[in-house]
């Protein structure tokens, strides 16, 4: 795919960075600070990860559990010395914790896809194992591929003046609350209107029948021809805590085999191995809430913001 016809562009670079150089092989656990695995606390949730699981994960997802960055290499504070009193052992739980505002249900999620990823990948490699020379060429050839498609929804309602609500306003995220009790859940049943919107490339469709888009309707088809399907639904889909926010996340195994070019449209997604790209686009529908005898009538816009990935693993 010409990257100058995508519909999608590139995004910034992983936000995790390793400090500690090594010139064959990394040191063992423990070993000078550099821990073999991280804690992670996640909205309240604790997670032991390996630091390498960490590090191989989706840079879309790193960029959104660490906005800030996160180094991994001696100690966890630029304030240790360099004595023997600063080894793993000697750093309390508390400060091992790194605390992440992210859903631990989608780490689950993503972390059990990532299990059987690499399950399905081992047992392809035993069953057809390739020439070295033939899989630095092509690492598609001995390494599962995971697509990742994550969606970031920002939504705000819009009451029509006919609704004839009183005219005591006060204006936020998702247009008007009104003094009216009855309205204050508006923005709630926006949410959950849109949050049983599980269909993954419905709202795309949508923009590309009104657009007329060819790029967008040459990536959904790419992508149905790599692993997944025009009906698929996110793996994971939930509002985000105190946000007018919705985030969605899906993972397919990217096919390699199949139709004649099965293999030339896969090579096409390594574009995204390592650098993720970004499309976003205004959605808007009209919905009717139920608003005890009677329907509101809402316009519903929602800003949605796709991020495209390719890992190996």
């Amino acid at each position: 795919m010409a990257m100058n016809n995508s519909p999608i562009t590139q995004v910034s670079e992983s936000p995790i960075t390793q400090v500690a150089q090594y010139s064959s092989a990394p040191p063992s656990p423990g070993q000078g600070g550099f821990p073999s695995k991280l804690l992670l606390d996640l909205r309240g949730t604790r997670f032991e990860i390996d630091r390498e699981v960490l590090v191989s994960l989706p840079e879309s997802i790193l960029i959104v559990m660490f906005p800030n960055g996160l180094i991994l290499g001696r100690g966890h504070s630029d304030s240790y010395d360099d004595d023997d009193n600063n080894s793993e052992e000697s750093i309390s739980l508390e400060d091992q914790i790194i605390y992440v505002d992210f859903d631990p249900v989608c780490m689950d999620y993503v972390l059990d896809f990532y299990h059987e990823a690499q399950t399905a990948g081992e047992a392809q490699r035993l069953a057809n194992p390739t020439p070295h020379n033939l899989s630095a060429q092509n690492p598609l050839l001995n390494k599962q591929a995971i697509i990742v498609l994550r969606e970031e929804l920002d939504y705000f309602s819009v009451i029509p003046p006919k609704a004839g609500f009183p005219a005591k306003e006060d204006m936020s995220a998702t247009g008007p609350v009104y003094a009216d009790p009855s309205k204050v859940n508006v923005k709630t049943q926006c949410g959950t209107h849109l949050l049983e919107q599980r269909k993954i490339f419905t709202a795309l469709q949508r923009n590309i029948n009104k657009e007329n888009n060819v790029a967008e309707q040459h990536l959904i088809d790419m992508l149905c021809v790599s692993g997944f399907s025009r009906d698929d639904e996110w793996g994971y889909r939930d509002i985000e805590p105190k946000k007018t926010s919705i985030v969605s996340i899906a993972l397919v195994m990217l096919k390699t085999t199949g139709s004649g070019n099965q293999m030339a449209t896969a090579q096409k997604l390594l574009l995204f191995w390592r650098k993720p790209a970004r499309k976003c686009w205004w959605d808007g529908v009209e919905v009717e809430l139920d608003q005890g005898e009677h329907k509101l009538p809402i316009r519903l816009w929602a800003r949605r913001t796709w991020t495209l990935e390719l890992v190996l693993v």
